[in-house]
């Protein structure tokens, strides 16, 4: 038995990576390559894993959800990881600390998966309205804000993601 085959006119590609009981698919779509593991150690339940996946990617790809480009995530890690390097030394190691957490907390919850071209000024706003609506305070049960200050630092922490990306 072979670990490769191909499904819907060699559009879609299912193999096993060595050490792995499952089977994994893999096809392009828009001149990009996409994978993803199918879950299943079994081939045919694999093959309908990987049809429905694809069939899944065309739809969306076609109805236009399907966008290309660097993740708000993606731009982040890759932020997290230089920014002290570039900096070399001249921001304190704590202020480099806040940046990932307010990441890590607050922005990527909120943004994670958005392509980083999706990420407009009213998509800014709607991050702000969101801060300022989403924690209830217990004992009045009114939106607790964040001060002035810290959605200055989010805003700023967030600019800082969007120029590493660009």
């Amino acid at each position: 038995m072979s670990a490769r085959h191909s499904l819907l006119d060699n559009k879609v590609q299912l193999y096993m990576r060595p050490n792995s009981p499952v089977w994994q698919c893999s096809c392009s779509i828009a001149g990009q390559q996409r994978r993803t593991s199918t879950k299943e150690d079994s081939l045919s339940r694999a093959k309908d894993v990987a049809r429905d996946w694809y069939l899944g990617l065309m739809g969306k790809y076609r109805a236009g959800e399907l966008k290309e480009g660097v993740t708000f995530r993606k731009a982040a890690e890759h932020f997290v990881n230089e920014y002290e390097i570039i900096t070399q030394g001249e921001r304190n190691k704590e202020y480099i600390e806040s940046l990932a957490m307010r990441l890590r907390v607050h922005l990527l919850p909120f943004m994670g998966d958005r392509v980083v071209t999706d990420i407009t000024p009213g998509f800014v706003q709607e991050y702000r309205v969101h801060r300022m609506t989403s924690r209830i305070d217990k004992k009045t049960g009114l939106p607790k804000r964040p001060s002035r200050s810290t959605m200055h630092h989010e805003i700023i922490t967030l600019r800082h993601v969007l120029k590493t990306a660009n």
